[in-house]
């Protein structure tokens, strides 16, 4: 058994969850600080990629340093049949940057069950935008709303917590 087989998955995660170093080879700093090549780095984090048990490796910008500074989550009533087909259109449009799908709560007066996130300068573009999504979805769609960000959170990923 070699050294790179000996790291295991979680070890290789654990390593990258905080992100990667801003030198000029991030994957050789990183398998240093593991004790592995390079190489074996990047064809285990391909492994786990082909795998599925991670998804990407991305930048997490802060739109609002970036000037967006009118965010909105627009949410969506669509029909039940239809909420995954539409959503992997809304989804791919160039401007939401993320959009998924989840459960209503018509307990608490809360009907939407498709969730779009999209970014403008102003409230203007955004509402553009979502009226851009609101064609897209069509008869589809019973009712939707806009819920404007008063304050950025931080985001993170998975964090793994060290056992023992």
């Amino acid at each position: 058994m070699t050294v790179e087989t000996e790291i295991s998955d979680r070890e290789i995660t654990a390593a990258l969850q905080g992100g990667l170093p801003l030198v000029a080879e991030p994957y050789a700093e990183v398998a240093g600080r593991l004790g592995i090549s390079e190489e074996a780095l990047i064809e285990r984090i391909r492994a786990m990629k082909e795998s599925g048990a991670i998804r990407r490796i991305a930048a997490a910008a802060n739109h609002y340093k970036l000037g967006m500074v009118a965010n909105g989550m627009t949410v969506w009533d669509v029909e039940d049949a239809r909420v995954a087909e539409l959503g992997a259109c809304i989804g791919a449009l160039p401007f939401v940057t993320h959009c998924y799908e989840r459960p209503r709560a018509p307990e608490a007066g809360w009907t939407y069950n498709l969730f779009a996130m999209v970014h403008g300068d102003t409230r203007d573009e955004v509402e553009a935008k979502r009226q851009e999504i609101a064609v897209l979805l069509g008869g589809a769609c019973r009712s939707h709303d806009i819920l404007y960000s008063k304050r950025i959170l931080k985001k993170t990923g998975l964090r793994l917590r060290k056992r023992g």
